[in-house]
């Protein structure tokens, strides 16, 4: 495995997803100072998102990670698998947004936004846009152009965030908006979208690559059981913020939303890191998939994930006390859910490195299946809990979910295509976060104050970082 090259793209796309990403975070702040908890304004933001993102999964069915498949592929042609990929996409994209745009009111009225039908035709075009691009985004990683894919992220996320303070600092000084602003949220969201396409123009010119039927077949036998795989992988993350509503109907469901919505904004470093390994690491495994090297990329892999993910874990955990501030001072009794729905992710990061044994060997309706009964078991939990227990439900759920998906594609893949990952060193950073953060837990419980316990806590940082240290210089 080129550890320079994981090395080096990981630091190019994370400063366009984690950097970009944080950056656009700091929206968050903005909106639950300037939208009340009790307004249940931000839950109406949390829900419609949830709702594009699921979209975005279907709009794009897979094809992404077909586009790098056939890429790769013998006897493919390049530039004629990305021109097909795109027609395809785009064909299904624009047919969605005006389905959506003729059938605004009752659609509206369906999902509960019946006097803000604009906010659903605003969010179904701009998902319409979002998996248009997203193929010209896999594009340029497809072909190494690591940079310019980083500039193109920074050319919606900079005028994002200038319009988004424009509209929310400096316009209610002129204008009140009848429903607190939330509306500017997905108008300026529409804007920035669109804008993207401007930088764009030579990816565009892949429209004229040619469209193959036969090729188009092959890839939508190959991208089906991915369709499922992304559908039921991004309902293990959205489908507690869609069910939400209708399990605590009215006023407080959205409320309750809101706060859940917001402190799941902090335990989303960890989703950051996981998006920019990924961005980097599968074009490597599928570039090697025809080298015997390939199980030791595998391995690699799946270490360096988990030891950078726990320590991304234990910082948020440790300086929890100021990440707080990240959010608005009337959603903080939500912060219990941090550690919980940061463990959720780190069993999705898990289970997305073990997933390469169905993709690289074709079997990806094993993913289907694995990743649906993770689905069900995510679901079934949030009914049984979230009218109990409220948002601590999501959160366990979404554990349960994403932990039962890890399990299953471990054990079958060590049958169907078996990689010898190094447990030991898996367990031990484990157990090693698990010792330190008790550490800490014992420290605040025994009234150590706040300054004191974030010096404490970098301590504690500082020996986890020392031991995997030398964990890598013994290899």
């Amino acid at each position: 495995m080129n550890l320079k090259s994981l090395a080096k793209d990981t630091a190019v796309y994370g400063l366009s997803s984690i950097v970009g990403r944080f950056l656009n975070y700091l929206l968050v702040p903005l909106y639950t100072t300037k939208i009340p908890a009790s307004c249940g304004g931000y839950g109406t933001v949390t829900n419609l998102y949830a709702y594009t993102a699921l979209l975005l999964a279907l709009l794009t069915f897979g094809m992404e990670t077909t586009l790098f498949r056939f890429s790769s592929k013998e006897g493919e042609d390049p530039r004629l698998v990305y021109g097909t990929t795109l027609r395809m996409v785009g064909s299904v994209a624009l047919f969605f947004a005006a389905a959506v745009l003729v059938l605004l009111s009752p659609i509206a009225s369906a999902l509960g936004y019946a006097d803000h039908p604009w906010y659903v035709g605003c969010m179904a075009i701009i998902v319409a846009m979002d998996a248009f691009q997203a193929i010209m985004f896999s594009r340029l990683r497809q072909t190494g152009k690591a940079v310019k894919f980083m500039l193109c992220k920074f050319a919606f996320i900079i005028p994002n965030i200038l319009l988004n303070l424009f509209v929310f600092l400096v316009l209610p000084r002129y204008y009140q908006a009848p429903d607190g602003g939330v509306g500017f949220i997905f108008g300026v969201n529409l804007v920035c979208t669109a804008s993207v396409f401007l930088y764009f123009i030579p990816e565009l010119k892949g429209l004229g690559y040619g469209f193959d039927k036969a090729l188009a077949k092959r890839m939508l036998r190959y991208t089906w059981p991915l369709l499922l795989l992304s559908l039921v992988g991004i309902l293990n993350q959205v489908a507690d913020k869609i069910l939400y509503p209708w399990l605590v109907p009215g006023p407080e469901g959205k409320v309750q939303l809101g706060i859940y919505g917001a402190c799941v904004k902090i335990a989303m470093i960890l989703a950051l890191l996981t998006q920019a390994f990924r961005y980097a690491y599968e074009p490597i495994v599928f570039g090697s998939s025809k080298d015997r090297n390939s199980p030791q990329t595998l391995i690699d892999g799946m270490k360096y994930f988990i030891i950078f993910s726990l320590l991304a874990y234990l910082a948020v955990m440790f300086y929890l006390p100021v990440l707080k501030y990240f959010v608005g001072s009337s959603y903080w009794e939500g912060l219990r859910v941090v550690p919980v729905v940061m463990a959720a992710e780190i069993c999705m990061g898990v289970y997305f490195n073990l997933s390469f044994w169905y993709k690289l060997s074709d079997r990806t309706v094993w993913g289907a299946v694995i990743s649906g009964i993770g689905a069900a078991v995510m679901i079934a939990l949030n009914i049984l809990l979230v009218p109990r227990s409220g948002y601590m439900g999501c959160a366990w759920a979404g554990l349960a979910g994403y932990g039962t998906a890890m399990l299953l594609s471990y054990f079958i893949g060590a049958k169907k295509y078996p990689v010898a990952y190094d447990l030991r060193s898996a367990v031990f950073y484990v157990v090693l976060t698990t010792a330190l953060l008790k550490i800490s837990n014992m420290l605040a419980l025994a009234g150590l104050g706040t300054v004191a316990l974030l010096a404490v806590n970098t301590g504690l940082l500082g020996v986890y970082a020392f031991c995997v240290y030398r964990s890598l210089r013994q290899r």
